[in-house]
């Protein structure tokens, strides 16, 4: 009976990716990144970075317009010890985020800065490395009720960094931390800004990824089934905005975003057996016209 009740949950998901009319895929990833766990284009390259998370190379990847890799950066004096998204400023540096934390007894966690300039090299050192504490969090691991400080995205936005953090407490309801963190190496405080809830049910409302437009007028949250957008804020109020949820209407373990342009976003997820491994394209104004 396990069996059949296990067939018919990878049928039902196989039909859910078939059948979504939310979500185009552009292409396969290259069978290299099983565990891509971050994307950014990068306008001055023409490439989709990405990288994989725990476990994986010390590198970033530059994927062209077909999913070819067409760069490999290593990132030397580094250690890919849970590398969990990959963002950029408005200059076109990119941003790697080591700070995947599912225990929630990191007391290493960090960001590091790449040289716009490095993107055509093959090795790079970081320019610099920010490291950051939540001053909220006493114990290493807190109680597993209190299981809030793993993030798996963020985003740079006028000299700052912005976390949404992931929940993996026992008794998941949603909630979600929002941190600031100053772009600028050394150690830092992480500064929390509010919080807000997804969903209650883990597979479809834990936390993923974050993305912000290039106008820097839209923020896109990711979870495995759905996209929460905020709009109309004031300055880095993101959680004082308009929310709005967007269903996806295909289920996978997504675990990478980033707009392209003010109404396209990229996703990217994870493959599981026959299951995702895709990067997929999806437009604002339409999930918007069928919510």
């Amino acid at each position: 009976m396990k069996k059949y009740c296990s067939i018919i949950v990878v049928f039902s998901l196989f039909a859910c990716q078939q059948e979504s009319e939310s979500l185009t895929t552009l292409y396969a990833l290259p069978n290299k990144l099983k565990e891509v766990s971050g994307i950014i284009y990068s306008p001055e390259t023409d490439l989709l970075w990405t990288l994989e998370d725990r476990g994986n190379a010390n590198a970033i990847y530059g994927l062209d317009s077909n999913g070819k890799i067409e760069r490999t950066i290593t990132i030397e004096n580094t250690e890919n010890i849970d590398w969990e998204d990959i963002t950029k400023d408005q200059e076109g540096n990119l941003y790697i985020g080591d700070f995947g934390n599912n225990d929630n007894e990191r007391q290493d966690l960090s960001i590091y800065k790449i040289e716009k300039n490095a993107l055509t090299s093959k090795g790079t050192n970081p320019v610099y490395k920010v490291s950051f504490a939540y001053p909220e969090q006493k114990d290493f691991p807190p109680k597993k009720s209190e299981m809030f400080y793993d993030v798996e995205g963020f985003f740079e936005f006028k000299n700052n960094f912005y976390l949404f953090t992931k929940n993996r407490s026992k008794g998941f309801d949603g909630t979600a931390f929002l941190y600031k963190i100053p772009n600028t190496p050394g150690f830092h405080q992480a500064v929390l800004m509010g919080e807000f809830k997804t969903c209650d049910v883990y597979n479809s409302c834990a936390i993923t990824s974050a993305t912000i437009s290039p106008d820097e007028t839209k923020v896109a949250i990711l979870t495995h089934d759905k996209l929460f957008l905020f709009e109309n804020f004031q300055g880095d109020n993101f959680l004082k905005g308009t929310k709005t949820i967007l269903e996806l209407d295909h289920f996978s373990q997504k675990e990478a975003a980033c707009f392209t342009d003010n109404d396209r976003i990229l996703i990217a997820d994870e493959r599981t057996k026959s299951l995702g491994g895709n990067v997929y394209d999806v437009s604002i104004k339409m999930l918007k016209s069928k919510s």
